[in-house]
Order: C-alpha cells, then structure tokens, then sequence
C-alpha cells in the first residue's frame, strides 16, 4: 500500500518538476528555420536557412545535454536538424540537377549579367550581346510589372533580379529584355523567375516601350519555364 501511495506521489510531482524548466530557445530556432529553410527548394541562395538550422539544432542540443533539470526542447532541436540536415543535402542537389538540364536542345545558355553595362559606361549594348545578336540562347529573368497590363501577356519585359522586378520603376536600358511569345503561351505577373528559350536580337536604336523609356534587346520565345 505504502508504496503505491509513494508511486502515485512520484506521478503527481514529476509535472510540478517540469514547471521549473523552460523549453530551449535554440532548439524552438533550429525547427522554425528548418520550417523556412524548405524555401531553399525555390533559390539556392535560401540554403543559409537550413544552414542556420543545424547550427541552432546543435547549440539546443548541447545546452539541454548540459542543463538537463533546467532545459526542455529535445524533439524540437531533434527534429530542425534532422530537417535542415536534408534540406541541406538535397536542395543544392535538386538545383544542380535543374541548371544541368533546363537548356533545350538547340539552344545556348546566355547570363543576363553579359548584357549588361559596366557601371560608369555607356548603357548600350556590351561586345556580349553583339556576338548573341541573331542566336538562339536560353536564358532567365523576372517579369518587369510595368510592362504587363494585365495578369498574362505574350509580350513583356524582363529583368535580371527580383529587386527590379517587385520595386519596379525605370531599369537600365541594358537590364531589360523585351520578351514576345510564340503559339499559345503566356506569361503570368508573378514575382517567379522565367526561364526562356528563343532567337536574341539587339536593336541598332532604342525601341520604345509603353510604361519604360525603352529596350536594345529582343527575345522571340519559343519555350517559357
């Protein structure tokens, strides 16, 4: 009898026990990051979160090993690594494999960042642009709001960050590609990188654009990603 009197006790003191200890604020960090960190699926550069996770997990584990009667959060801190840890691997992963087979066959793989003016010079087409002039290349951008009127549109400009994109406003002439689409595709005003596949053409004058002082670059677009 006394002792399962003494049990019962045992029972009824252990919660009590636990109102003396507070859940880890590292391993609470290490699973909201792991939450955010799956954005790394969307932008390599988001791999930081999951990156940040681990670290978090690490330092909640550590503190609750070493604070075990005043530090609760085990499973939290368990759970953000071991999400993050995957994250980590897969999603660098899951984009190396997209840049090696998002170029259509056919095509060439063009930096927007060749396009552009160096800072300081004269913003008009660069050597690069010259030698794409008339190719068919793939390559990646965001749609400019300005330049669609409507939720979709088979013609519209582009721009090569997501900056310019959500802030708008006037871009520099050789940040801007005019894109048109061929068939029956169109684009969506979105905040989502475009990918685009089709003949490059730089015009000799500055073709006016409504909304936009204008473009030297052209895409006609057989293929939108």
């Amino acid at each position: 009898m006394s002792q399962t009197i003494a049990a019962s006790s045992e029972l009824l003191t252990k919660p009590e026990a636990d109102d003396y200890r507070s859940t880890s604020r590292a391993a609470v960090i290490a699973l909201v990051l792991a939450i955010l960190g799956l954005s790394a699926f969307t932008a390599p550069w988001l791999v930081i979160l999951p990156l940040l996770g681990v670290f978090a997990g690490i330092i909640g584990l550590n503190a609750i090993k070493k604070f075990p009667d005043e530090l609760l959060g085990k499973p939290l801190a368990i759970a953000g690594l071991a999400i993050s840890g995957l994250t980590l691997v897969i999603a660098p992963a899951y984009h190396g494999y997209i840049y090696a087979t998002e170029v259509p066959e056919g095509y060439t793989r063009v930096s927007f960042f060749t396009l552009m003016a160096d800072k300081g010079q004269p913003d008009v087409p660069t050597n690069d642009a010259m030698q794409w002039n008339g190719q068919q290349i793939f390559i990646k951008g965001y749609v400019h709001p300005s330049s669609m009127s409507s939720y979709e549109a088979k013609k519209f400009v582009i721009v090569p960050d997501l900056g310019t994109c959500c802030f708008g406003g006037q871009p520099p002439l050789t940040h801007m590609i005019e894109v048109t689409l061929t068939g029956d595709q169109y684009a969506h005003k979105d905040f989502y990188k475009k990918r685009l596949a089709g003949k490059f053409t730089v015009n000799s004058y500055l073709k006016p654009i409504d909304g936009l002082e204008g473009v030297y670059y052209q895409l006609r677009a057989d293929i939108l990603k």
